[in-house]
């Protein structure tokens, strides 16, 4: 065990200062944000050692904790982390802290309760990415639910219920027929770590099923086509927070438990399936960047640009069974799906809260609303054309990147995969470019406009930081990518492998 035991402490810290924020009662908003601030960067700064200290020649789990838990049916409370889950959890203490500062005024009812259902929620999402024991990674995946499902029916908006209800069924739903699989697996080969589940030989119709059942919760949770409908109404419903986190991290733990379980545990299926995830994909990157292109909601339309992008991260990771045997770059597809999800959290948390920053101020997110916006926030417009730009696959930025990568190694497989991946190219520009325009340019259409103000400092630091975060992976990805290459590899070695 890790004698300073730094995973259970990003885990417990934000876990323990929620309960004693809530304890503080809701006369003490002020001192409730200063305690919520004060956690999420004392987290971010013990999440930098991971980074520092990673060993990036090795596949193996590190900074691994292990106590037995419930002994009589071998279930522990087992923790480690890897190239693949290490840079997630860094990100999910980053965006944090930016998400309580970005609440900071925004919140006045019950900010208490905000603030700790908010470290909740960074809690568990750090658990799901360090969970190495099945049943540990079930119940914090499970337990992520609860504190979001609090945030969007507490503090979002009028037709917030109906968005929480739609959110939890869907996702709730999925996430069943995984505990059914990891239970088949337990009994199949008495353990629930798992790295022993990864181990097993299963027969090609068991991993079929099993395939299906972890397919159907974390497709719920990135979202996939045609499952991704609650999304949008989730985005809407949410406070900008509740838009950011959501956006930024939890749509990740979709494509994670792909790389983390369905691979590993079932490659010969995911393989012979691999064609119909892909086709999934590549609908979710055309259609629904085309739906974007007809939203009159703001935060609908970067909702729906958000499962056009992920559809790349469900491309990248399928697309490398069609490289493997080729001559061919197979690293390089899930390489490009592990950026792009970094790059999304970025960007898609930086476009939340610009939308956000307007709706506080205008208490509308209806583009038509809007215009000439450049005209009385002049920094804030230079943001927002900067974020949209980046949704739209600027070179030089994060969102080129990923998707440059994850378009090349669909070209290797197939012209008409990269034909059809390389399309949200063109959508990405039409819809964020199309938005820009009505947005910010052209003459202010109205007085509510023309009495605008421009983002303060604190607006500032939050878009500036993130600013520099997309121009950093966009201009020197090299780090991110040495941290998770040998991972990569390992993880390729064992999707070649026949099981059956």
């Amino acid at each position: 065990m890790n004698s300073w035991s730094l995973l259970s402490l990003l885990i417990w810290l934000p876990i323990i200062a929620a309960f004693a924020i809530l304890a503080l009662g809701p006369n003490r908003a002020g001192l409730a944000r200063l305690l919520a601030m004060l956690t999420a960067v004392l987290t971010l700064l013990l999440s930098i050692p991971l980074w520092q200290n990673f060993d990036t020649t090795t596949a193996a789990m590190q900074f691994v904790e292990k106590v037995a838990w419930i002994p009589s049916l071998n279930i522990n409370y087992h923790l480690g982390v890897d190239g693949i889950a290490m840079p997630l959890i860094v990100l999910t203490t980053f965006i944090t802290v930016l998400t309580v500062l970005s609440a900071w005024k925004v919140i006045t009812k019950n900010v208490h309760q905000f603030m700790a259902a908010f470290l909740m929620l960074e809690a568990f999402m750090i658990g799901v990415f360090c969970a190495q024991d099945a049943m540990l990674f079930y119940i914090f995946f499970e337990a992520m639910l609860i504190p979001m499902f609090l945030i969007i029916g507490i503090w979002g908006g009028p037709n917030r219920v109906y968005a929480t209800i739609k959110f939890f069924i869907y996702t709730f739903f999925g996430s069943v027929f995984m505990l059914i699989a990891l239970i088949y697996l337990y009994m199949k080969g008495g353990s629930f770590a798992i790295a022993d589940m990864a181990e097993l030989t299963l027969s090609l119709k068991e991993q079929t099923w099993i395939f299906f059942a972890f397919f159907l919760a974390f497709a719920v949770k990135i979202p996939m086509f045609p499952v991704h409908t609650w999304l949008p109404d989730a985005h809407v419903e949410a406070p900008t927070a509740g838009s950011v986190i959501l956006a930024a991290i939890m749509l990740k733990i979709g494509g994670y438990g792909f790389l983390r379980f369905s691979l590993p545990i079932t490659p010969d299926a995911s393989s012979d399936l691999a064609g119909i995830v892909i086709a999934l994909s590549l609908i979710a990157i055309v259609y629904i960047g085309l739906i974007a292109m007809v939203q009159k909601d703001m935060k609908k339309l970067i909702a729906y640009s958000s499962i056009s992008h992920m559809g790349f991260v469900t491309l990248g990771i399928f697309i490398a069974f069609a490289l493997i045997g080729k001559s061919a770059d197979t690293n390089m597809a899930l390489e490009g799906a592990m950026v792009q999800m970094v790059s999304h959290g970025f960007i898609s948390a930086a476009l939340f809260l610009c939308v956000g920053v307007l709706y506080d101020r205008m208490h509308t997110r209806k583009i038509s609303s809007y215009g000439g916006v450049i005209n009385t926030m002049p920094i804030f417009g230079a943001f927002f054309v900067f974020f949209a730009m980046s949704n739209a696959g600027l070179p030089g930025t994060s969102g080129f990147v990923g998707e440059f990568m994850i378009i090349l190694s669909s070209f290797q497989a197939s012209f008409w995969f990269a034909f059809l991946a390389a399309l949200t190219l063109i959508f990405g520009a039409a819809y964020s470019l199309w938005m820009v325009k009505r947005v910010v340019f052209g003459e202010v259409k109205s007085e509510s406009v023309a009495q605008l103000t421009d983002i303060t400092k604190r607006e500032s630091f939050i878009l500036a930081v993130l600013a520099l975060a997309v121009l950093g992976l966009g201009l020197y990805p090299e780090p991110l990518i040495d941290v998770m290459r040998v991972s990569v590899e390992h993880l390729i070695q064992q999707i070649s492998v026949t099981k059956v």
